[in-house]
């Protein structure tokens, strides 16, 4: 059994910065892959950034390059999501995701067996 329990999040005005961590316990080979996903208001949960278990390879979504850096420790099976530049737009709560295969480029919420609870980001303009 894996679990994800993330934190960091809260308010931030525009062009502030915040870090999210989600702290994985469990099996290792459950977390080869770790991301992060949003949910706005009234939308879908939506691919913000992933990692393999190596730290090596990572992937953004198109919005966040450029401002957001996802990185993890292996060690402590902990990943951080680095948070710029922030925007209104970026206003979701956001979850921490990991499964035990290996992705590339976008995943999708289905592709994710385990999840963190969610942490809310507001950006105010």
């Amino acid at each position: 059994q894996v679990q994800l329990v993330e934190s960091g999040g809260g308010l931030v005005q525009a062009g502030g910065s915040l870090r999210l961590s989600c702290a994985a316990s469990g099996r290792a080979s459950s977390t080869t892959t770790m991301g992060w996903f949003r949910q706005a208001p009234g939308k879908e949960r939506v691919f913000v950034a992933s990692i393999w278990r190596s730290g090596s390879v990572t992937y953004y979504t198109d919005s966040v390059k450029g401002r957001f850096t996802i990185s993890r420790d292996s060690a402590m099976n902990t990943v951080y999501l680095q948070m710029n530049s922030l925007k209104p737009e970026d206003t979701a709560i956001y979850y921490c995701a990991a499964d035990s295969r290996l992705y590339s480029g976008t995943i999708q919420p289905y592709q994710c067996e385990h999840w963190g609870q969610g942490t809310q980001v507001t950006v105010s303009s």
